[in-house]
């Protein structure tokens, strides 16, 4: 009697999904285990990618800037969502959702701004500055050939 109750709750139907669910996983991993190859072969269990052997070593360093740039475009991008809702109800917004948007714009180019300021969008390392500037030649001209980005 107290199985039909547990039933008619809702519970058990729930509690039916679940073993059924971990009869068929586990029936996947048997039948997998059981019909699968069993050939231990010399790259066996070297990564590969597309593959291609994986040649040297996993540990190496990224620049920031990549990084850097990554967040920039994502939180910029971010912004061109809001502009596309703002478009969707511009009639409905009026003349302070104008006013609204143009002060949200101009932040955003104010921040554009200091980002460009700051030298976060310059894609040249310390090395390729100093360079530079030992390869500028009279009005500030590059030699390009001699520079190398």
């Amino acid at each position: 009697m107290e199985i039909l109750n547990l039933f008619q709750g809702g519970l058990g139907s729930f509690l039916l999904y679940v073993a059924l669910v971990l009869v068929v996983i586990v029936l996947m991993l048997g039948i997998s285990y059981f019909l699968g190859q069993r050939i231990n072969r010399q790259y066996k269990h070297t990564p590969f990618e597309s593959g291609v052997i994986s040649v040297g070593s996993a540990q190496f360093r990224i620049s920031v800037r990549f990084y850097l740039t990554a967040i920039l475009f994502i939180i910029f991008d971010l912004e061109a969502v809001f502009l596309f809702a703002w478009a969707v109800g511009v009639r409905e917004a009026g003349w302070p959702g104008f006013i609204e948007i143009t002060i949200f714009i101009a932040i955003l180019v104010a921040a554009l701004f200091y980002l460009w300021r700051i030298g976060a969008l310059d894609w040249r390392t310390e090395r390729q500055k100093r360079e530079l500037t030992l390869l500028k030649g009279p009005g500030g001209v590059v030699n390009k050939k001699e520079f190398k980005l």
